[in-house]
């Protein structure tokens, strides 16, 4: 059985996990993250977490992108998972980086496919899942930094055509700011 190793290979300029016997190296990359704002009369889609890491707090249908998917397939299929929810994807809503957990997440606006009321439930991943209005959201109850910059991105965007992706915040360029307590803020303003 082959052992890894640290070290810079050669031609290379960062360390990397690097087979003793062969010279093979692991290269670790960053995972890609896909999950969508679903809307519905008014208000967004959301989902209480039914598992680790941050169980019991809401958050947006999402998840880890499969070989094989595109992004949009990925979101779909997460929305699905965690909801019971098929929607139409309707644009990219924002591309975020999080650096400290090596991840890149892609988060689209989407809609219920169907027409008339929006049908959804829990997934086994999700406590429970909810529309909730613009001003009903759990704000100190939100999952992750990244959930906060989503339905930010989703309330400046409002209901019109989508232009240029939303960001990271100027005040977190590389996501490595952790979720605030809620207590230390105002609903809305965590993770801004």
């Amino acid at each position: 059985m082959s052992s890894f190793i640290r070290q810079v290979p050669e031609g290379d300029n960062r360390e990397r996990a690097v087979c003793s016997d062969c010279g093979y190296v692991a290269y670790e990359n960053p995972k890609v993250v896909v999950g969508s704002v679903v809307l519905a009369d008014g208000g967004v889609l959301m989902c209480r977490r039914a598992i680790e890491p941050r169980k019991g707090f809401w958050t947006l249908p999402a998840g880890y992108l499969e070989l094989g998917e595109t992004l949009e397939e990925g979101a779909a299929r997460e929305a699905l998972e965690e909801a019971e929810a098929v929607i139409t994807i309707e644009g990219i809503l924002g591309v975020f980086s999080i650096a400290r957990i090596g991840q890149v997440q892609v988060i689209f606006r989407a809609r219920f496919s169907d027409a008339g009321p929006p049908v959804f439930a829990a997934g086994p991943e999700s406590l429970e899942v909810q529309l909730f209005a613009a001003d009903q959201i759990p704000w100190d109850q939100i999952a992750f930094p990244s959930v906060h910059w989503a339905l930010n991105a989703w309330r400046e965007a409002g209901a019109g055509p989508l232009g240029r992706p939303a960001g990271n915040p100027r005040e977190d360029q590389r996501g490595m700011q952790r979720m605030a307590s809620p207590s230390a803020s105002l609903p809305g303003e965590a993770a801004r």
